[in-house]
C-alpha cells in the first residue's frame, strides 16, 4: 500500500515561533519519509512509540514554568470507575472484571488556560507535527476540538494521585513528559489485551491483571518524550505519585473528522465545566 504523507490540517490560530524553537528537528526530523515510517512501523509492533528528546530544553522548561505558574486554576477530580470506563454491567457481579471499581485522581488545566504564545500551542497547531501524526497513525486528517477546552491539557498527579488500570476509548493517545514525580507515577502496560472491534474483552485476563498476577511492562518516560500510544486494547494505568514535586504531563487531543466537540458530560467530568 502506497504511504501519502499530504493530510488536510486546520489551523486554530497563527503560531506565536517557530517548530524549530520547540522541537529537535535534528534529532527527530518530522518530515523526512525514512523517519516517518520507522516511527509507523515501531508503532505498529509495540502499541507505543516514545521519541526521547523531542522537545528542547528551553521548550520543556518554558512549559513546565506555565503549568507551575497555572497549577493553581487546576481543576481536581477523584472518582472511581471500571476498566472499560461505562456503566457497570448487570449481567456481572460487583466484584466481576467487568465491574470492579479503580480509583483515578488528577487535576487538569485546559486548553483556554494555556498561553497564547505557549509552546505547546506552537507544537499542537504546527502542520508539519500534523503531518507527521498523520502519517504514523495512518490517518487522513487531525483536526483540534470544536470546544475550547479539550485540545491541549496540562495533567497534574500529586503525592498519592494515580490513573487507574483501563482502556481507553480513543485509538491512540498523545502525550508529552513535562516534569516527573520524585517517585512513582509509572506508565505500566499490558498490550493487546483484548480486542474491542471483534467484541472480546478478555474478562479472565483483565482480572488477573487487575489482581496483580501479570508482570505488566513499564515505560520509561523523561521530561521532554514525546510518546504516542495505542490503549484502546491494551490495558493500562499510572501508579501513584509520590512526594512533593507532582507528575507533569500534556495531553494533545486530536479528532480525524473536523467540529467534534468533547461531550458535556464528559467536560464537566473532566474540567468540572463546559467553557
Amino acid at each position: 500500500m502506497e504511504v501519502s504523507f499530504a493530510p488536510v490540517w486546520t489551523t486554530m490560530v497563527a503560531m506565536q515561533q517557530s517548530l524549530n524553537d520547540v522541537v529537535d528537528l535534528e534529532s527527530h526530523p518530522l518530515s523526512d519519509r525514512e523517519f516517518r515510517l520507522n516511527c509507523r512501523r515501531a508503532l505498529a509492533d509495540d502499541g507505543v512509540l516514545v521519541l526521547t528528546n523531542f522537545l528542547l530544553p528551553a521548550a520543556v522548561a518554558s512549559i513546565k514554568a506555565e503549568g507551575e505558574a497555572n497549577q493553581h486554576v487546576a481543576y481536581y477530580t477523584a472518582d472511581s470507575h471500571n476498566i472499560y470506563i461505562d456503566d457497570p454491567d448487570p449481567k456481572f457481579p460487583a466484584d466481576h472484571s467487568r465491574n470492579r471499581e479503580v480509583d483515578s485522581s488528577k487535576g487538569c488545566i485546559t486548553t483556554d488556560q494555556i498561553p497564547a504564545g505557549s509552546a505547546l500551542r506552537t507544537l499542537y497547531e504546527s502542520p508539519e507535527f500534523r503531518d507527521f501524526l498523520c502519517a504514523v497513525l495512518e490517518v487522513d486528517e487531525l483536526h483540534e476540538y470544536a470546544d475550547p477546552l479539550s485540545s491541549i491539557n496540562i495533567h497534574y498527579a500529586s503525592d498519592g494521585q494515580e490513573l487507574g488500570w483501563h482502556y481507553d476509548k480513543s485509538s491512540f493517545a498523545i502525550t508529552l513528559m513535562i516534569q516527573k514525580p520524585q517517585g512513582g507515577g509509572v506508565f505500566e502496560y499490558v498490550k493487546d489485551v483484548r480486542d474491542a472491534d471483534a467484541g472480546e474483552m478478555n474478562f479472565e485476563y483483565s482480572g488477573r491483571i487487575l489482581d496483580g498476577e501479570v508482570t505488566p511492562e513499564r515505560l520509561a518516560m523523561e521530561p521532554g518524550d514525546l510518546v504516542l500510544f495505542r490503549g484502546r486494547n491494551s490495558m493500562h494505568r499510572v501508579t501513584p505519585a509520590v512526594g512533593e514535586r507532582p507528575r507533569m504531563l500534556v495531553v494533545l487531543a486530536y479528532n480525524t473528522e473536523p467540529g467534534i466537540a468533547l461531550s458535556e458530560a464528559a467536560r464537566m467530568t473532566f474540567f468540572g465545566r463546559l467553557e
